[in-house]
């Protein structure tokens, strides 16, 4: 069997979506400029984010309890403790256009920068590292961190895109 349901409205733009700390799903609604929460008997929770028109798409389960999150027309990346609080941490280049996110098993996350043809990494406590892709113009998508710490990031051009930090 197969249900759906509704988490808010028409032209909210459901995108990415994980499961959290508490056990429910948490979503992005990218044209709501929310973030969302399924709890496991259906009830929706929203959460709106602080920017307007942020754009919030790539959502993750960090190590520290709370889900991260990108913002891609806003250029920042955010973090929802499972209680609603949210703080949202401004890339240093705004026209990045932040796009995928996965939790660092180190601590903070690690995020794609599409248009800045990069890889981000924002630690707890907002502090960014990035990274340069080597290929001009390859604009990284998905994202993940292999078991050995590798970053792994897949580019429209083509090819995948390791990181070894």
């Amino acid at each position: 069997m197969i249900g759906e349901i509704s988490v808010a409205g028409p032209g909210a733009g459901p995108y990415g979506v994980t499961t959290g700390p508490d056990g429910a799903l948490w979503f992005t609604l990218n044209q709501a400029g929310a973030i969302g929460r399924i709890d496991l008997g259906g009830a929706v929770t929203v959460h709106e984010l602080p920017t307007a028109g942020a754009g919030p798409v790539g959502i993750a389960a960090g190590t520290d309890g709370a889900l991260w999150f990108v913002e891609i027309a806003a250029g920042q990346v955010g973090r929802i403790t499972p209680d609603g609080a949210i703080r949202e941490f401004p890339l240093p280049d705004r026209g990045a256009r932040p796009h995928a996110i996965v939790a660092d098993p180190a601590g903070g996350c690690w995020f794609t920068e599409w248009a800045a043809n990069r890889i981000g990494h924002v630690g707890p406590h907002g502090v960014f590292r990035h990274y340069d892709l080597p290929t001009p113009a390859s604009e990284p998508h998905g994202i993940a961190v292999a078991l050995d710490g590798t970053v792994c990031a897949v580019l429209e051009t083509g090819g995948v895109a390791r990181l070894v930090p």
